[in-house]
């Protein structure tokens, strides 16, 4: 059954997901209320990845599976964070959502694949979260500049916010400027990642991580 833009649960749905992160817990996916679900969670360090870039290649405005080619080693990296108590989170931006291109519901339902295949590859995607504002937009609704757009730090500072983090070993790995601005407003480190193998740069940035200071 096609719902209408209307229907309450896709009103409250576009949201809950301009809120909050799409968290995938214990392998329920959906956009979920992180009260509900991050209580009592230990104190962890954060790696925050960013999208397009870093995870799967950069095509134009990727919106489902069938566009996603995962980076070389970037499924192994996610694995590997996670074994070294990381928790992994994705934050980025998404003006297609803005330019009409594709809807909240694309975004969230292709995080929702991505994390199923982080999971057969061993691995774990704890969040993501994105922006679909534009200051730009086709779409009168979603065109503002908004704290949650990178370089702003809206989306990084409402992570740290929702799950109890090590700061002293939490970073972010992204591929434009932008990713680095919002770290470094959000105050941490942020590691450019120009291409190459996700799973080496990970394993190099793991040795560094406890000798940086920012």
């Amino acid at each position: 059954m096609t719902r209408g833009r209307d229907d309450p649960s896709i009103r409250r749905l576009r949201l809950e997901s301009r809120r909050r992160a799409d968290l995938h817990d214990s392998g329920q996916q959906g956009v979920t209320a992180v009260d509900e679900n991050l209580a009592g969670l230990e104190r962890r360090p954060l790696a925050l990845l960013d999208r397009d870039g870093v995870l799967n290649k950069e095509v134009g405005f990727a919106h489902r599976p069938e566009q996603i080619t995962w980076i070389d080693g970037a499924l192994a990296a996610l694995a590997r964070l996670n074994t070294a108590g990381y928790r992994v989170v994705v934050v980025t931006n998404q003006s297609g959502v803005a330019r009409g291109l594709y809807s909240e519901a694309d975004v969230i339902a292709l995080h929702g694949w991505m994390s199923e295949v982080a999971k057969a590859h061993g691995g774990r995607i704890d969040a993501f979260y994105f922006c679909p504002f534009h200051p730009e937009a086709t779409i009168e609704a979603y065109r503002m500049e908004h704290l949650d757009r990178k370089p702003s730090p809206g989306m990084v500072l409402r992570a740290l916010a929702d799950f109890p983090t090590d700061r002293s070993r939490t970073f972010l790995i992204g591929d434009r400027q932008s990713d680095i601005e919002a770290a470094k407003a959000a105050g941490l480190p942020g590691l450019l990642f120009q291409g190459g193998d996700l799973d080496v740069f990970v394993t190099d940035t793991l040795s560094q991580i406890s000798k940086m200071s920012f």
